[in-house]
């Protein structure tokens, strides 16, 4: 194939980014050049989303805008919203191919054939409970670093859990998981090229190891990274709260190798709510696990996802909601109106919740994020945390940045002293003390 020049847009979560990361590392090993964003490109791949209505409608204009942008360019989509609405790209002129995610890891192989042969992809429905429908992880010989200063490891794919309003178990089927001594291996692999962090994520993290045989768990391989130290530290993408250990919160204290934060789905603070949503834990529950993070862990990162104005959610629902977050110790929010998605159980449901009315919730709810923000930022003033320098620096100010294991950004502000080549500091971890915040942006100093 004569096309060489390629541009990967890559929407939604981590593991597409990851995945994207993993074509894009064999196209280059193929010779092939990475463009970036608004240079000209032989090749256009687009890595879709489906979590929302609006995530897919975006996969679609993204989609129509690099078909506008590059009218030469050989155009394949693939991702969750090709997955369960392939039709939808069938009608846009300019798709070239559609691959859905079992066959994703094949795009490479039919891009560097010097006669690429469509007959290589057959699109398939995920056959929920036989397999699941990307590749498992057995081809992986090597780790996908990227370009970020922290490496991500995608250690699990797929979801069993079917939340009423979630389509992505329809798009990527049960859930597999990378073989145990693989993930250590990858882990040491990217500390050798320099990774101090890992990240491991998955669609269903905590669902790590279900799978294996013998069967284990992601306590089990934190306890082991922990005991082996492969890497610096490890972090956690999101982790669901019923998954979350006493084991694991304790192999978040000092000296050891999991960051002290957390990232954790609540979606609603409602009993009756979260029944409707097939959530398996009850608020009760949830404030409970909460709790006992920051009793152990008092200046623990803990961040939560929100759902505002599912079906049947009243203004007592919501009441519920506000009032259990205003009393968790918790130091952020990302907050989603409902997205009704077609194919899931929660389409179906009713009485729908206004479309304004479910906005001014979202919108009280990120107020409360903001205030809980604040106070968990002023909490840390003064104290000494780890941090990890980010290889780019601070745009607005051209300070060097480190994200702490408690998951704040801090600038690096030496309070006039010089030290000898700070770039040399990037992807070093170092230890910061948190002093101001200036600006609306967080300044501490590198101590010994």
């Amino acid at each position: 194939m004569n096309k060489t020049t390629f541009y990967i847009e890559s929407l939604g979560c981590k593991v597409n980014q990851y995945e994207s990361d993993g074509i894009a590392a064999q196209l280059e090993a193929h010779g092939f050049s990475r463009a970036g964003k608004g240079s000209p490109a032989d090749i256009c791949i687009v890595n879709t989303c489906a979590v929302t209505s609006r995530a897919g409608m975006q996969s679609r204009q993204e989609t129509r805008k690099l078909i506008r942008e590059h009218p030469n360019a050989t155009v394949i989509v693939t991702g969750c919203h090709a997955q369960t609405d392939p039709e939808q790209f069938k009608k846009i002129s300019g798709v070239d191919l559609i691959v859905c995610h079992q066959d994703k890891p094949l795009i490479p192989a039919y891009l560097t054939r010097e006669s690429p042969d469509k007959n290589l992809f057959k699109f398939r429905k995920p056959e929920y409970g036989k397999s699941a429908c990307f590749v498992g992880f057995g081809e992986s010989d090597r780790p996908v670093s990227g370009k970020m200063t922290r490496a991500y490891l995608k250690i699990q794919d797929g979801c069993n859990q079917f939340c009423t309003y979630c389509i992505i178990p329809y798009a990527r089927g049960a859930s597999v998981s990378m073989p145990f001594d693989q993930v250590v291996a990858h882990v040491a692999s990217l500390n050798r090229q320099g990774f101090k962090e890992v990240i491991l994520t998955g669609i269903h993290t905590g669902l790590y190891g279900l799978d294996l045989k013998p069967e284990t768990s992601l306590t089990q391989l934190v306890q082991t990274l922990d005991e082996n130290k492969p890497v610096d530290q490890i972090r956690i993408s999101s982790i669901e709260p019923n998954e979350i250990t006493d084991a694991l919160i304790n192999m978040a204290r000092p000296g050891h190798i999991l960051c002290d934060h957390f990232h954790i789905p609540l979606q609603a603070g409602d009993n009756d709510v979260l029944s409707r949503m097939k959530r398996p834990y009850s608020v009760e529950q949830f404030s409970d696990v909460i709790h006992s993070i920051h009793d152990t862990l008092p200046h623990a990162g803990i961040g939560l996802d929100v759902i505002m104005g599912f079906p049947g959610e009243t203004e007592k629902a919501f009441e519920n909601t506000y009032k259990l977050v205003a009393a968790l110790p918790i130091s952020y929010l990302h907050v989603f109106p409902f997205s009704p998605r077609q194919g899931t159980p929660a389409w179906h449901f009713t009485p729908k919740v206004a479309s304004d009315t479910a906005k001014k919730r979202a919108a009280l709810m990120r107020g409360l994020g903001e205030q809980k923000r604040s106070e968990f930022i002023k909490s840390n003033q003064g104290r000494v945390l780890k941090g990890l320098i980010q290889n780019q620096r601070d745009r607005r100010t051209g300070l060097l940045k480190a994200v702490t294991t408690n998951y704040l950004t801090i600038l690096i502000e030496n309070n006039g002293e010089t030290y000898d080549n700070p770039n040399s500091l990037k992807g070093k971890i170092v230890n910061i003390k948190y002093e101001q915040c200036s600006s609306n942006c967080l300044v501490g100093s590198i101590v010994p």
